[in-house]
């Protein structure tokens, strides 16, 4: 079930998105690479509040992540949360060109569009 909370974090993933698509396309990298981050880092949140999982550390993301990969089998989700992990790191160091936040944007939209079906936990069969 989609509580306050999870829609919240849903919208405010896409919110994040849009922005960083804006931020990337004015020239302005860290704050696109800042809400890259953000949109990935908010949705991993969603997920870990269905399945009732801490989310408030930066480790309990990866946590929630590793559960989902448990869940799924799909080990894609771990190499692309650290792709799209690293954009927090260029937040703070401005070290990347328009090209490489570009790419790792790309990865930040797959990442959302994998983890979107993931918000709610499994059912037991």
């Amino acid at each position: 079930m989609v509580t306050a909370e999870i829609g919240h974090y849903i919208d405010l993933s896409g919110t994040y998105l849009q922005r960083a698509h804006a931020y990337l396309s004015e020239g302005d990298l860290t704050q696109a690479s800042e809400k890259g981050w953000g949109a990935a880092a908010v949705l991993v949140k969603a997920c870990a509040e269905a399945r009732g999982l801490h989310h408030d550390r930066h480790h309990q993301l990866w946590r929630t992540v590793n559960r989902l990969v448990d869940e799924t089998g799909n080990r894609e989700l771990q190499m692309l949360f650290s792709q799209v992990e690293s954009l927090h790191g260029n937040y703070y160091e401005d070290y990347w060109d328009a090209t490489t936040v570009a790419a790792h944007l790309h990865q930040v939209d797959v990442f959302v569009e994998k983890l979107r079906p993931l918000i709610e936990p499994p059912t037991d069969a």
